[in-house]
């Protein structure tokens, strides 16, 4: 996920201030993606607006600098939805994967069944990862040429694995406790759509 996609769900969601992004960024935002500064946001607006996707007004501010307020023009609206409605592939990495996440964020813009689909995604590539890596030989031939506590290694290696486990599998349970809620949501006429 780019920032654009990031800044144009946001103008989507209201008209805002380069300012107003870069608060966006740091609090909402960090979790899709993190340590954003105020020039790069400026700098993906400004080639943005070159893009035709979006276009602001000025505010003047007596004393202080003028304020530009950007909107996201039809051609940044789709854009947008182009890139949250391609179905998404889950990368191998769930903690570097903030296409799901990106898209969870945005969210009110899809249908429902759209961000069910997504779910159901994301639970089938990382059960799939479960059964494939989890019980994996992890053994690595050992010949250190320095002092190196091997029992002390294999016990931290060990508990690095089930941390990632447990991780992954809380991970799981959480988008499948989410997708079973947005099924009671639906009418039961939509339900058997989904299934």
């Amino acid at each position: 996920m780019k920032l654009e996609h990031i800044l144009l769900g946001v103008l989507l969601t209201r008209p805002s201030t380069g300012y107003d992004l870069k608060r966006y960024m740091d609090t909402h935002g960090r979790f899709q993606r993190p340590n954003t500064t105020m020039s790069q946001v400026y700098r993906v607006l400004a080639a943005m607006e070159d893009r035709g996707w979006v276009w602001h007004t000025v505010e003047p501010r007596p004393g202080a600098q003028d304020a530009k307020t950007y909107r996201v023009t039809d051609e940044g609206v789709t854009v947008f939805l182009d890139w949250l409605t391609t179905p998404y592939t889950p990368t191998t990495v769930l903690s570097r994967d903030p296409g799901f996440f990106g898209r969870l964020a945005f969210s009110g813009f899809l249908q429902i069944e759209q961000v069910i689909e997504l779910l159901d995604r994301e639970i089938s590539a990382r059960e799939l990862q479960i059964r494939r890596f989890r019980e994996r030989d992890r053994s690595l031939p050992q010949e250190p040429e320095i002092p190196f506590d091997a029992e002390l290694h294999a016990l931290i290696a060990e508990a690095t694995h089930q941390r990632g486990a447990q991780s992954m599998d809380y991970h799981v349970a959480w988008c499948i406790e989410l997708r079973d809620e947005l099924r009671r949501r639906l009418p039961k006429q939509r339900l058997h759509a989904v299934d």
